[in-house]
């Protein structure tokens, strides 16, 4: 099967399932930072992306459980917490308390990952997994069953702002290749650089939730246009 034609059946197999934006929330003003949120609720994302840091795995420090639950009560959307932490799994419930549906850990820092994945699934929230642009798509094969969405960074984690790395499309490819053999229900995330310019591509290689931060904060004409300009350039290429 040439690649092409590789391509064309994975974004086919893509378009059943719902392209989502997901936004991150790291480029807001933090001093304004309930205000983000409902601006982009209102702008029309699907989620909320919170980018935990904690200085150690990575080298910034962002939002602790608290900061996130005092926005709880101003939107319905659903929250996702990216944990970007050494150890996560003392966190797992503050975050699931704090109002995240969701829970994403590194398989870098998960010693036994099947028993983190398995713990964020009995604290009533869904497990997800993430990978580095380094790390092998290899490296969450054997957790496929146990998640309800894949993330795959297109930047290496810890600031916001920088180049999409194209190189990690095909580890997409083949984690999605992954899913539809198995008959498995996985979304697939993409997170780094993701814009109206990269989204096609993200697609096209079988993502189906965008993470976005940069691209959308920093469109003059506002979060309503930068939304529905991403969505627009992300339902064309499942078309």
């Amino acid at each position: 099967m040439s690649h092409l034609t590789s391509g064309v059946l994975l974004t086919a197999a893509t378009a059943h399932r719902p392209i989502q934006i997901a936004p991150s929330v790291l480029p807001a003003d933090f001093s304004r930072l309930g205000e983000a949120i409902e601006s982009l609720d209102a702008a029309g994302v699907d989620r909320i992306h919170w980018d935990i840091m904690d200085g150690n795995f990575v080298p910034n420090l962002t939002f602790g459980p608290d900061v996130i639950a005092s926005t709880r009560g101003l939107t319905a959307l659903p929250f996702e917490a990216h944990l970007m932490v050494a150890d996560p799994n003392p966190l797992l419930h503050r975050y699931v308390e704090a109002g995240c549906q969701m829970v994403i850990v590194h398989a870098e820092t998960c010693t036994h990952l099947h028993r983190t994945l398995g713990a964020i699934r009995e604290l009533g929230a869904s497990p997800a997994v993430v990978i580095n642009p380094a790390t092998p798509a290899e490296a969450i094969q054997h957790v496929l069953d146990l998640v309800d969405l894949v993330l795959v960074m297109s930047v290496n984690p810890g600031f916001g702002g920088q180049a999409y790395i194209a190189s990690t499309e095909p580890k997409v490819t083949q984690i999605r290749r992954w899913v539809l053999e198995r008959g498995l229900d996985v979304d697939i995330e993409v997170d780094g650089g993701v814009s109206p310019t990269t989204a096609p591509a993200v697609v096209a290689a079988g993502g189906n939730f965008l993470v976005a931060g940069s691209a959308l904060f920093n469109d003059p004409l506002g979060l309503a246009h930068a939304t529905a300009a991403l969505r627009e350039a992300a339902t064309c290429a499942d078309s």
